[in-house]
């Protein structure tokens, strides 16, 4: 697929008029793909290829390729598809020829102008002749990125709307986008595009730079038809099954899934850092944790070891983390953490965003920029002790300690290895309301070059099982806060309590 060398006169500006216009109007849901193709199922989707000698920019000297994807399945409507030519947007045709179907019958079946679904973006990581996959575009307004040597794992959204409320969610798409064909020495792209949703329109801009780490920066500009109860900003959606830190479900013999173990945030104005380690609960669970000015949150892979998932088809150990940053700090309001019940490993359960203080009625407007970076746990630049397994389990029985849980937590950190394995380290744990702390204490795994803490709790009956703890030297944190929450039915707690 070969289009015209690009005059940029297209920029942001005109998706803000698009989009502020289209907020003046009813909402009217996008036009749906045929029922044969939604019905597909995703295996059958996947089938469906797209020839990449198609390519958008195959025959430029850009280093970027895109290509597209066809819907059916998840993706139940298409999106319109543009470049910039000369000033002017000029659109990207569907085309049924560039895909292979899996059977004659369906390729028969597929409309002439049915649109495409999305787009993948490919670079020449490994050289010049080679274009790899590392950022996609698709389905409402989710986008799924990866740094080099990665596979696609957990996905940013644009926008999050009554996220886990019992009213119910929103799912604002993406309907329309347009790409700038970078100059040949570029290693940077930009993408726009127009979100449309019952209660709100959005004009995005996305700044695209692949690398070890890929940095998506993303401006943004919304538009409210309605007021909005819950706005999530930046939101990351990820998957845990279970880790160490829960039972391995009946049959299940890989130690561990999930493409991402733990949300991790940090605190502009105190410094400090919070890991919260994922759960895969009982009942769906939402976490808020006030901060005064948020730096940055992420859902992050920590555990890149092999070993701890043994799975050669998916490779958990080498799916991505994802760290949102604010460059001025974002102010006063909360990171939300949504958890939900899964018995499969299929199934994104976990939603994290950020939550303004105020909130957004019909008629105003939000601005916003911010950084996504995909790519290995250190994307955050944490330079803290970091938490990097979470032990959890029934507490010793005896007469004196009924109910009680013991908690094991290990921290790891250049400064923590080079201290003396005499040093006075001290655990500074903290119980919620109604928890009794009954023990902690800390101590030095030398087969592991770690820093362990042990702690031993119990809660009141019917209470959230809560803490807080992290280490210290001479009066100073050594480490960041790690924080838990387990309620009644939760993990190993008993109903009984």
């Amino acid at each position: 697929m070969t289009l015209p060398r690009l005059v940029y006169g297209f920029d942001f500006s005109d998706v803000e008029q698009k989009a502020e216009a289209l907020a003046g109007e009813a909402f009217e849901p996008p036009k749906q793909v045929p029922d044969f193709l939604r019905e597909l199922s995703p295996s059958q989707h996947r089938s469906i290829q797209f020839h990449p000698d198609a390519a958008l920019w195959r025959d430029s000297d850009s280093k970027f390729q895109v290509t597209m994807m066809a819907p059916g399945s998840f993706y139940a409507h298409p999106v319109r598809l543009n470049v910039v030519a000369a000033g002017n947007t000029k659109a990207i045709p569907f085309r049924r020829e560039d895909f292979t179907y899996p059977d004659t019958d369906l390729t028969n079946r597929i409309p002439a102008d049915l649109g495409y679904a999305g787009f993948k973006l490919n670079f020449p990581f490994s050289g010049a002749d080679a274009r790899e996959q590392f950022l996609v575009f698709g389905g409402a307004s989710y986008f799924r990125g990866m740094g080099q040597g990665q596979r696609l794992g957990l996905s940013a959204r644009g926008i999050a709307i009554n996220t886990g409320l019992p009213s119910g969610e929103q799912f604002p798409s993406f309907t329309e986008f347009w790409l700038q064909q970078p100059e040949p020495e570029s290693d940077s792209m930009v993408v726009f595009a127009l979100l449309d949703g019952v209660s709100i329109t959005g004009a995005y801009r996305f700044v695209i730079h692949p690398g070890a780490a890929t940095d998506v920066e993303v401006t943004a500009r919304l538009f409210f038809r309605e007021d909005v109860e819950q706005l999530g900003l930046a939101p990351l959606t990820s998957m845990f099954f279970y880790g160490e830190n829960s039972v391995k479900p009946m049959g299940q013999w890989r130690p561990e899934v999930h493409d991402s173990d733990g949300l991790l945030v940090h605190d502009a104005e105190t410094e400090e850092w919070l890991w919260r380690p994922l759960l895969n609960p009982k009942n769906l669970r939402m976490s808020y944790h006030q901060v005064a000015n948020l730096k940055g949150f992420g859902l992050m892979q920590r555990d890149q070891r092999f070993e701890s998932y043994e799975d050669v088809e998916h490779r958990y150990d080498v799916r991505p983390s994802a760290w949102v940053e604010s460059e001025d700090g974002w102010g006063p309001g909360h990171v939300v953490l949504l958890e939900l019940p899964t018995d499969a490993e299929s199934n994104d359960n976990i939603v994290a965003f950020w939550k303004p203080e105020t909130a957004m009625t019909a008629g105003e407007t939000l601005a916003f920029n911010y950084r996504v970076s995909f790519g290995g746990p250190d994307i955050s630049g944490q330079e803290t002790g970091r938490v990097i397994p979470t032990f959890f389990g029934n507490g010793e029985a005896s007469q004196d300690n009924p109910n009680a849980y013991r908690f094991v937590v290990d921290f790891e950190s250049e400064e923590l290895s080079g201290l003396s394995r005499e040093a006075p380290v001290v655990s500074n744990v903290s119980g919620g309301e109604g928890v009794e702390i009954l023990e902690h204490f800390v101590q030095y795994v030398e087969p592991k070059d770690m820093w362990r803490l042990s702690i031993l709790a119990r809660p009141e009956p019917g209470k959230v099982l809560s803490l807080r703890a992290f280490l210290s030297l001479d009066g100073a944190p050594l480490t960041e806060t790690w924080i838990y929450e387990l309620g009644i039915g939760n993990n190993l707690m008993r109903q009984s309590e």
